[in-house]
């Protein structure tokens, strides 16, 4: 079965860390590039960081270069495990964060994981 399961967001300070996890439940995952989405109640959910099926080319939009590092670990056949490490946090961060492939597929979207930043 396929699901995504967002994790570790919270309510931290400007300039703070936090990291984020996925869980991709299901075998296709593994096969396929992943990405970290962000949607703010005045936004659409857009793309921020996205990373290939190996693991070792990573792409980010320019709000987070160099802030945000996007990873993977494909546990094993049913599982692959997406973390987002966002450092030097800014208040423009605040949103609710979801995983999903690259492209996104419409029916894997999971419940997101909410990340405010504020002093």
């Amino acid at each position: 079965q396929v699901q995504l399961v967002e994790s570790g967001g919270g309510a931290v300070r400007p300039g703070e860390s936090l990291r984020l996890s996925c869980a991709a439940s299901g075998d296709a995952f593994r096969y396929m590039s992943m990405a970290w989405y962000r949607q703010t109640p005045w936004s659409q959910r857009d793309l921020i960081a996205t990373i290939n099926f190996a693991g070792n080319d990573a792409d980010y939009v320019d709000a987070v270069e160099g802030r945000f590092t996007i990873s993977r670990v494909n546990a094993n056949s049913m599982l692959t495990m997406l973390y987002l490490q966002m450092d030097s946090l800014e208040s423009e961060d605040t949103a609710v964060y979801y995983c999903n492939s690259d492209p996104a597929t419409e029916s894997f979207w999971g419940q997101g994981t909410q990340v405010t930043v504020s002093s």
